[in-house]
């Protein structure tokens, strides 16, 4: 008899340990791979200026950088500047009587920023003389890299999954409580977190308030559907909300670099998850005024209705269940 269970033991072991290290290698990977395949595939650049100028630039950029850019054309520089500030585009190139200048905005994503500065360059070697490079919508002077922003993508995901484990602990019987626990903390941490990054270390601009609005209703988009699924599912339900936003929501955001720059199909799907788009509405409050939040904060309502609906629905069946004290379940 001791020597089945040892024989069972071990088979579990071993299943823990190879079950396990495949889950810590599809963690490498989920983070890996969207970094390492991403780079400028068809980003959306504005370009103005005389047809036979703008036309040759365009050529030359597709030969040098196939399939890097979408141009677009505008009618002059302060159209283009107006496309970068509302996010229709992520910069641009304007060629005038002293030849050509390149718009960038750092605040859009450091790496596309950079991308177009390279650009500045090859066209200054190709002519002969300096191209210049306007920043339209630059990052703050305290945090010229961002830092502040791509260090915001753990707290974000972990401020959502955090409440739903000690709520759950705290309590297992009550779905009215677990909700306004998760929405109570969205909301302080949402506004502590955004007041740390723009009076502490400056590293948000813009208005303070619809900021701080925007990354607690990416806190509730995250936090209430793994409330709901464990409610629901019990702990599998949890296992499954919080491997969906931290393994693929989190990686496939865009914090840092936005989702222009990841792989062409990932970065939408990740826009589609609470990470992308409370990242990408933050962005567009704290730098573009509000321009291209509409989407993203679109998104987060959605997934706060899938949570509540899933909470009520939890609720519901709970208190249909038999029990001691059947009307605890709605306490």
């Amino acid at each position: 008899m001791n020597a089945e269970v040892e024989a069972r033991d071990r088979k579990k072991l071993v299943a823990v340990v190879l079950g396990l290290s495949a889950v810590i290698g599809l963690m490498l990977l989920a983070f890996v791979l969207p970094s390492v395949n991403s780079g400028p595939h068809e980003l959306k650049l504005g370009i103005t200026g005389p047809a036979a100028a703008t036309e040759q630039i365009s050529t030359s950029l597709e030969a040098s950088k196939q399939g890097a850019f979408d141009t677009r054309e505008f009618a002059d520089a302060d159209a283009l500047r107006d496309a970068i500030r509302n996010r229709d585009v992520v910069g641009g190139i304007a060629v005038d009587a002293n030849g050509p200048h390149v718009l960038i905005a750092t605040a859009g994503g450091t790496p596309i920023a950079q991308t177009l500065t390279g650009v500045a360059n090859g066209l200054s070697e190709a002519s002969g003389a300096k191209v210049p490079v306007e920043d339209v919508v630059p990052l703050t002077a305290d945090d010229p890299t961002g830092a502040g922003l791509t260090a915001l993508a753990l707290p974000l995901v972990f401020g959502g999954i955090m409440p739903a484990v000690v709520l759950v602990q705290l309590f297992p019987r009550s779905i009215v409580k677990r909700v306004l626990g998760a929405a109570g903390v969205a909301v302080v941490a949402g506004f502590a977190l955004t007041a740390i990054l723009q009076f502490g270390t400056n590293s948000l601009d813009g208005n303070y308030l619809l900021t701080a609005l925007a990354l607690t209703m990416g806190m509730s988009a995250i936090s209430l559907p793994i409330l709901g699924l464990e409610s629901l599912l019990g702990m599998k339900g949890f296992a499954l909300g919080a491997v969906t936003m931290m393994f693929i929501g989190n990686p496939l955001s865009g914090m840092a670099t936005t989702a222009a720059w990841l792989p062409a199909g990932w970065g939408a799907l990740g826009q589609l998850l609470p990470p992308g788009a409370a990242g990408a509405s933050v962005r567009s409050m704290a730098f573009f005024d509000g321009h291209g939040a509409a989407t993203p904060l679109l998104v987060l309502v959605c997934w706060i209705a899938v949570g509540i609906a899933l909470c009520v629905a939890a609720g519901r069946k709970k208190a249909s269940t038999p029990v001691v004290e059947p009307e605890a379940a709605l306490v």
